[in-house]
């Protein structure tokens, strides 16, 4: 359970875990063209006549598992947690709310400035390994090309392995302007294009410009006219000072979260938890299936899936990790009294989200949603407060 450090307006994101984060980066060039690690792989349409298993997912709403208090829908969380005696008063060891000063700079280094970065092309010197690098290729076997080897101005960063063995090392040392031959061997067995498996291909390659991110100089006047204003920071101190809060927060409650986790007891997870967590997976890739006319299993299947029961299969323990939050903040809820009604969403909802323009997230993820998320927040509030950190 981890709260986020907000510090810009951007679009909103709400984790599975429940907590809410604002987030702004900067737009990146994309490409339609396959890479030669899925050459010539295609997608499939949903044309069948057989009716889509998942089209319940076309009606999912984030706020479908949640009750008018943030609480699991039709959920005593305390048939399902056993709470340990000192759930309110943990003792963390030293220097949990500790910040030293090289963390702030380091967060604000690679969080902050580094979402407001600006490309830069770089023409001038060799590529290395770890650049970003734009390039043209045109792929061939035994001098003949095939289908989905060929791209121009496609962006990659040499030593991710986005692309088969050895295609990004032989990129290195090259410089912007060359055309140069990748020869590399497809892999055998090849799951994307079986005809391909065990070849040889070349792919006549032309790098246009290494990529190189320049981030904005840390000022008074950059924080006023680029951190979220909702947080009212004017001044680099003060972002410094909320970021050291916020830093020393997010320890402490995770330090408290894995204590907690290790000292209650669960027995099974309500089935209701479990299927809302599950649709919650779902969700996303359905949305992005339909999108391009697909059915969620085929896009899946394009993706290394079998299906979707495959997928979910796969996410068990993020399922089952998003229960145990929810039944532990939810079971500590129940202990306090603490519930989300009205007043108290209306009292603390923009603080929970860091803005006051509320609305748009209230229709996008359903009221329910978002007192879950404050109900969290409270909780958390509560057990950090009421927490004590040991003598150095």
């Amino acid at each position: 359970m981890k709260r986020n450090i907000i510090l810009q307006a951007g679009a909103l994101a709400l984790a599975v875990a429940m907590t809410a984060m604002l987030a702004g980066c900067s737009s990146q060039e994309t490409s339609s063209s396959t890479t030669p690690e899925n050459a010539a792989s295609t997608g499939e349409t949903a044309t069948g006549e057989t009716a889509d298993p998942y089209a319940y997912l076309a009606d999912f709403s984030y706020s479908d598992g949640f009750d008018d208090n943030g609480y699991l829908k039709d959920v005593t969380a305390g048939d399902y947690v056993t709470l340990p005696d000192d759930y309110n008063a943990i003792q963390l060891p030293a220097g949990t709310d500790t910040v030293t000063d090289e963390e702030v700079d380091s967060y604000i280094d690679q969080n902050v400035l580094a979402s407001f970065a600006t490309p830069e092309q770089v023409t001038d010197r060799a590529a290395e390994m770890g650049d970003s690098v734009n390039i043209d290729f045109v792929g061939s076997v035994d001098g003949e090309e095939f289908d989905g080897g060929s791209a121009q101005g496609y962006n990659i960063t040499l030593g991710s392995g986005s692309f088969i063995d050895d295609f990004e090392d032989q990129i290195a040392g090259h410089t912007p302007g060359e055309t140069f031959d990748v020869t590399v061997t497809f892999p055998d067995p090849y799951q994307n294009n079986p005809d391909l498996a065990g070849k040889e291909a070349v792919f006549v390659t032309t790098l246009n410009y290494i990529t190189v991110q320049t981030t904005p100089d840390l000022t008074d006047t950059w924080v006023q006219e680029n951190i979220n204003p909702f947080l009212q920071l004017t001044s680099v101190q003060a972002l410094k000072d909320y970021v050291r809060e916020q830093i020393t927060y997010t320890n402490m409650s995770n330090a408290i979260y894995s204590q907690l986790l290790d000292t209650t007891t669960f027995a099974e997870f309500p089935e209701s938890a479990t299927s809302y967590f599950s649709d919650y997976i779902l969700y996303d890739y359905y949305q992005y299936a339909a999108t391009y006319g697909l059915s969620l299993d085929s896009m899946l299947s394009s993706m290394g899936y079998v299906d979707a029961d495959t997928l979910l299969q796969q996410a068990q323990s993020t399922i089952e990790n998003n229960c145990r939050q929810a039944l532990l903040v939810q079971a500590i809820a129940e202990k306090e009294g603490i519930v989300v009604d009205d007043a108290t969403y209306d009292a603390n909802v923009a603080r929970v989200l860091r803005t006051d323009q509320v609305q748009g997230y209230e229709d996008a993820y359903g009221k329910n949603y978002l007192r879950a998320n404050v109900l969290m927040t409270l909780v958390m509030d509560q057990l950090v407060d009421n927490a004590t950190v040991a003598a150095e």
